[in-house]
């Protein structure tokens, strides 16, 4: 029934048969991936599949755009929900890399959840430099506190340590307090399994909305905010390529 009232409502509006055709193969591709009803998504989900298009299929920015309209045309037009509640961050231009956060952005992001454990995971990936797939896996036995540093069983299976920020590890502690995490610090309904990382993509998303913060990119810009802000800091670029897990610099992937 959804796919009529899209194909009727783009008739009554006079778009192009090749517009009904890459819009209905948009939304089909936002329905496997999530294998939901796309009237049963949220924003921040629809948010984790374009950054899906964006930094795992790389995308042209073209065919975002394409992507973006239609689900602002499904959303806003078919479904009728609001702008104010289907709001998706601004499309960026070709060649463009995810914009960096000033501190007072990050903050502002960091600490716009209610949810203790996502300001948690949002500080873990901003303070620590971590991959999305990394800090969904992290555990407590992976904090050093003494030296405050943070084990990370990053790609390839290669630990490695990075620093850990008191801010970070206060969060940590009162996440601790309140929700009693078992084998990881970030889980699901199963609190024997990490927490899937759509939905810490869906977690950064969501605070990025709540926040009012306006920039390109996912959860992984919080990775380049890292590393901009400690080479700001003066950190060596030797130390930092150690905590981010990689050879070179250049990528922050």
């Amino acid at each position: 029934h959804l796919r009529e009232s899209v194909l009727l409502e783009m008739r009554l509006r006079g778009l192009s048969p090749k517009t009904h055709q890459s819009y209905i193969h948009a939304m089909e591709e936002l329905a496997k991936f999530h294998w939901r009803p796309l009237e049963t998504l949220l924003c921040a989900e629809v948010q984790v599949f374009l950054d899906h298009l964006i930094t795992v299929r790389k995308l042209a920015w073209s065919t975002i755009n394409v992507y973006f309209s239609a689900y602002r045309f499904l959303y806003t037009q078919v479904l009728r929900r609001s702008k104010r509640e289907f709001s998706i961050p601004p499309r960026g231009r070709s060649g463009t890399r995810p914009g960096i956060l000033s501190r007072e952005e990050v903050y502002k992001l960091i600490e716009s959840p209610r949810n203790i454990k996502h300001r948690a995971l949002l500080s873990m990936v901003y303070g620590s430099g971590l991959r999305v797939s990394e800090v969904v896996k992290t555990q407590p036995v992976d904090v050093d506190r003494g030296r405050m540093m943070l084990k990370v069983n990053g790609k390839g299976h290669k630990d490695r340590y990075t620093i850990l920020s008191m801010h970070t590890l206060k969060l940590l502690e009162e996440h601790w307090r309140s929700n009693s995490p078992e084998l990881y610090f970030f889980s699901g309904r199963d609190k024997s399994a990490p927490l899937p990382v759509y939905t810490a993509q869906a977690v950064y998303y969501a605070a990025l909305d709540r926040s009012g913060v306006r920039k390109v990119g996912g959860i992984h810009t919080l990775r380049h905010c890292f590393a901009s802000h400690a080479l700001e800091d003066g950190h060596d670029i030797f130390c930092i390529k150690r905590w981010l897990g990689h050879s070179a610099l250049v990528t922050t992937g």
